[in-house]
């Protein structure tokens, strides 16, 4: 079946984004979030990209364009704690997180809590009533990032109930360090 963190990110996504609809891709990476948030927000929609790599934002605009949808999407080099530069408060629809490090990349080179959580904080704000955000957190292998994957959960345990639902997935039967996906939905 094949039922991993992705797997999961991309069903919780697909049930809830429509054509038309405003969506982030927070940690663009390789570009292929993104592009499978084009495919859902169709022609009508739209969907800003962000990674602080410049390579990534190359590749990630070069997927887009081959793809066809470069009229739809915006791909910045820039951190993800500052979209709210780029997009207005209650407007945005869904916002996808890979926390970790670039698939394929330098290790050295991955998220951190003093970034990911004010970015999560501001994802907070821009999402629409009824919004949707998928956090998929990768940690631990040989680099570690376990102080990430805590400081995140903690802090996704902190939001207020009345808010946001939040809903942390765990692979009970699998060894090494399964990456977790989390589900937010903010309250209408």
């Amino acid at each position: 079946m094949g039922l991993n963190t992705l797997w999961l990110a991309h069903k919780f996504v697909s049930e809830h984004v429509r054509p038309g609809d405003f969506c982030i891709d927070a940690t663009a990476g390789r570009g292929r979030d993104t592009a499978f948030l084009c495919e859902l927000v169709g022609e009508s929609g739209r969907v800003l990209a962000f990674d602080i790599q410049p390579d990534a934002v190359r590749q990630t605009r070069e997927l887009i364009q081959t793809r066809g949808f470069s009229d739809r999407t915006r791909v910045i080099l820039d951190s993800h704690a500052n979209m709210e530069v780029y997009a207005s408060p209650e407007s945005v629809d869904c916002i996808l997180f890979n926390f970790g490090w670039l698939p394929g990349g330098d290790h050295a080179i991955f998220t951190r809590p003093e970034s990911s959580i004010p970015a999560i904080e501001a994802g907070l704000r821009l999402l629409k009533p009824g919004g949707v955000m998928s956090l998929c957190i990768y940690y631990g292998g040989s680099s570690g990032y376990y102080g990430e994957r805590d400081a995140l959960l903690e802090y996704l345990s902190t939001l207020d109930s009345q808010k946001y639902t939040v809903i942390v997935h765990t692979f009970h039967n699998r060894t090494g360090d399964p990456p977790i996906p989390v589900e937010v939905y903010k309250e209408i």
